[in-house]
């Protein structure tokens, strides 16, 4: 028995991708003999039928479904224990591939990365920014060596991804200058029902922490007025400056727009008692405009920290690159910038 090779896996991962033979030879830069020769062998070796000649198309078959599996783990593994070998020089050159959310993306990563190139400048790294369950579900399938999130791994990615904090953000409730908060600044509770707001997309970190700040301050979303969602948060920042209504958004992403006044955030007065419940009679927001100040002495400000996690797989080869940008990340949280992490969100 001869075996199968790493050229006939390749093969067959094209013509399994495409369903088409000439295709998969364009791709390959091969003739299509050499493609149908090589998916001949493959199942004249090993008994089985890969595809199903029906007229001209092909379809995969049940075996060769198996096997398109398991030869990509092979190629991905292959691809990677090179990168290894090629890194061993001293990490002069090679790849880095992360996946990130977007908030930390377009606002945190870079940073890092400058930081990074500035140790290692022979070093490639390519960056993708998707929503978190997007990156979530890259990192698992080894898309990405390492992502980083600011939203939970699904239950059915937690023994798969590995996880650990290395930074955090506040999330906070953002209007713009039409907005009749913008001239309070601050707010109770019972307020976040009584105005529109702006939305980001299901699977979005930001949107995962909003919900949860909502669940632990005992307000369902549907008791909120939804009126826009978008999968941006620079939408929903634009949306709000036009006035629409009220978001849930980084601090990150709105700490130019604070500064120069366009944007506000607005404290949230946790003014329920110890079993949750509002004090009597509370109804309005508890402030006074006039004064510019709160009136909520003995309540407390309701803050929404969320950490951000770097994401790796549990099994997969880890390149050299991507373990010493790991540890970078690790150092940069231990330095005691991020001290406002908490560990109550874990």
């Amino acid at each position: 028995m001869a075996g199968m090779t790493f050229e006939q896996l390749k093969i067959f991962l094209a013509v399994a991708q495409h369903l088409h033979f000439t295709r998969a030879a364009e791709e390959l830069y091969i003739t299509q003999p050499a493609v149908s020769a090589a998916i001949h062998n493959l199942e004249q070796e090993y008994g089985v039928k890969l595809f199903h000649r029906i007229g001209r198309h092909i379809e995969i078959a049940e075996a060769g479904k198996l096997l398109q599996v398991e030869a990509q783990k092979i190629l991905d593994q292959v691809s990677l224990t090179e990168r290894g070998l090629r890194e061993l020089n001293n990490l002069q050159r090679g790849e880095l591939k992360l996946g990130s959310s977007l908030t930390i993306g377009n606002y945190w990563l870079p940073s890092k990365i400058s930081e990074f190139k500035s140790r290692y400048p022979g070093i490639q790294i390519n960056c993708s920014l998707a929503n978190t369950e997007e990156i979530c579900l890259g990192t698992a399938t080894g898309q990405f060596d390492l992502g980083l999130v600011e939203g939970d791994v699904k239950p059915a990615l937690q023994s798969t991804l590995e996880y650990e904090i290395v930074g955090s953000d506040r999330l906070q409730i953002v209007v713009g200058q039409k907005h009749p908060w913008f001239e309070w600044g601050e707010i109770d509770l019972s307020q976040l029902t009584k105005t529109p707001w702006v939305m980001r997309e299901p699977g979005s970190g930001t949107q995962q922490r909003f919900e949860e700040a909502l669940q632990n301050w005992e307000i369902n979303l549907s008791e909120l007025d939804v009126i826009l969602v978008f999968n941006s948060g620079e939408m929903t920042k634009a949306a709000i400056e036009d006035g629409v209504g009220a978001i849930g958004i980084s601090e990150l992403m709105v700490k130019k727009e604070i500064q120069l006044g366009t944007l506000r955030a607005i404290r949230v007065i946790d003014n329920r008692d110890g079993n949750g419940a509002m004090p009597t009679g509370v109804t309005e927001p508890v402030l006074s405009v006039a004064e510019g100040r709160s009136r909520s002495a003995g309540y407390t400000y309701a803050e929404i920290v969320r950490p951000f996690f770097k994401l790796k797989h549990r099994q997969r080869f880890q390149t050299a690159l991507s373990k010493v940008f790991e540890q970078m990340l690790i150092s940069s949280m231990s330095d005691g910038s991020h001290q406002h992490i908490s560990t109550s969100l874990i």
